[in-house]
């Protein structure tokens, strides 16, 4: 999608992009290499410099406030990291101000702010950019959100036209870049997305802040990391299993994670905790940022995923988390992901979203189409613990029908996120 092949494909941020250019004088879009940031803000950009270019990165280099005020705005800064001294040159020229829409800024690895607080705060503003849902991909960007049309107890249909399991593992398989996803197939599909792991393990590492640095970082260690971590993808899993799987000590384990967070190709969804509740585990649940990946760098294809329970699972979760990243972005509700599991393991929820006001919805995700009341368990638990502060809960699933489980608990098709 950072190439000029096809018409712009429409993304749900793109609203929130422009409200935010309104009013707000520069934008940072952060995300996974090649899920289209470039294209999305070319397409708003006056000027556009490649900093991973050396020939338009020498004048930044040498003396960025100059550089800057030889383009015409607004001007996008693309991979503006790798010369980090062009952020302090954006934030000094909008404090000499002159209005909105100037200054775009996109990067494929997350800053490492030393001072720990956000230097662009009420200059520029940072939105994340993941890769295509399937809503997406087939042109649904506009109407409501999933999640606020549960937080406003709307009626969830069935979809017209529902997916079967070999469907949804073909969907998470050909995964959300936009390249691998709309201009490639088999094959040249499974080699790009092949490409892309060895550019993460090789090219992306070194460039990023820390990992170029000191002892050198060998390809095949990384490679077996992103293994492990897409093996336990949708897990919550000790950092020790991890790092026994990848045969690598937990001082480089702890470099791998940081490198591969900043990254942002792996996602780590936060435990929830309320005051009400002691015992619940505080670790983090671990996501690769797209189910592709894990199909590409575990060599797996539909008939492998399904001989396999335990890897068919985690990818239908991987996937249906994929679908809802995007999502968090429009929703009116202002929701944060979490997950929940308490230490004895007795009552655990794949996904709880947490609304304005301290509303909740609950989301269990089955790779099976015939979802029963026992699949809705621990949402009742959690419907009844905190009372009307429970909005709703879905239990996902991969056959074709919406029907209601208990009170506040309904059973709705996968599909239903884009349909």
């Amino acid at each position: 999608m950072d190439g000029n092949r096809r018409d712009y494909l429409p993304r749900m941020v793109d609203r929130q992009l422009d409200e935010l250019l309104q009013q707000l004088p520069g934008l940072m879009v952060v995300g996974p290499r090649a899920v289209g940031k470039t294209t999305t803000l070319t397409r708003r950009a006056s000027s556009v410099v490649r900093l991973d270019r050396a020939a338009e990165a020498a004048a930044f280099q040498a003396d960025p406030d100059v550089a800057l005020r030889a383009f015409e705005e607004p001007v996008l800064l693309d991979e503006w990291q790798l010369v980090p001294e062009v952020f302090a040159a954006v934030k000094r020229s909008i404090d000499r101000g002159d209005g909105a829409n100037r200054f775009y800024l996109s990067g494929s690895v997350r800053a490492d702010w030393h001072s720990g607080v956000y230097p662009g705060t009420g200059r520029v503003q940072r939105v994340s950019l993941f890769p295509l849902s399937v809503r997406e991909l087939e042109g649904r960007v506009g109407g409501r959100a999933f999640l606020d049309r549960l937080a406003a107890g709307e009626l969830i249909p069935s979809p017209k036209v529902a997916p079967d399991l070999r469907d949804y593992i073909d969907l998470a398989l050909r995964g959300g870049f936009p390249t691998a996803a709309l201009d490639t197939s088999g094959r040249s599909r499974r080699s790009w997305l092949e490409s892309y792991i060895e550019n993460l393990v090789t090219h992306d590492v070194e460039l990023t802040p820390g990992g170029g640095s000191g002892r050198r970082i060998g390809p095949e260690r990384v490679r077996r990391y992103f293994e492990s971590c897409a093996l336990n993808t949708a897990g919550v899993v000790d950092h020790r299993q991890i790092y026994e799987t990848a045969s690598v000590s937990k001082q480089t384990g702890e470099a791998y994670d940081d490198l591969l967070d900043r990254l942002m190709v792996i996602d780590q969804v936060p435990a929830w905790s309320s005051n009400r509740f002691s015992r619940l585990v505080k670790q983090s649940k671990r996501y690769v940022v797209d189910p592709s990946l894990v199909g590409a760098v575990l060599n797996l294809d539909s008939d492998g995923v399904l001989a396999d329970g335990n890897l068919l699972g985690r990818i239908i979760d991987t996937f249906v988390v994929a679908q809802l990243r995007p999502e968090l972005a429009i929703s009116e509700s202002r929701p944060r992901l979490y997950h929940l599991r308490t230490k004895e393991g007795r009552q655990e929820i794949d996904l709880v979203v947490e609304l304005g006001g301290g509303r909740l919805l609950g989301f269990e995700i089955k790779a099976g189409a015939t979802p029963t009341r026992s699949d809705s368990k621990h949402l009742a638990w959690l419907r009844d613990q905190v009372g009307d502060r429970f909005v709703a809960g879905v239990v996902f699933h991969t056959g074709p029908m919406v029907f209601q489980l208990e009170e506040k608990i309904i059973a709705a098709p996968i599909a239903s996120l884009w349909s």
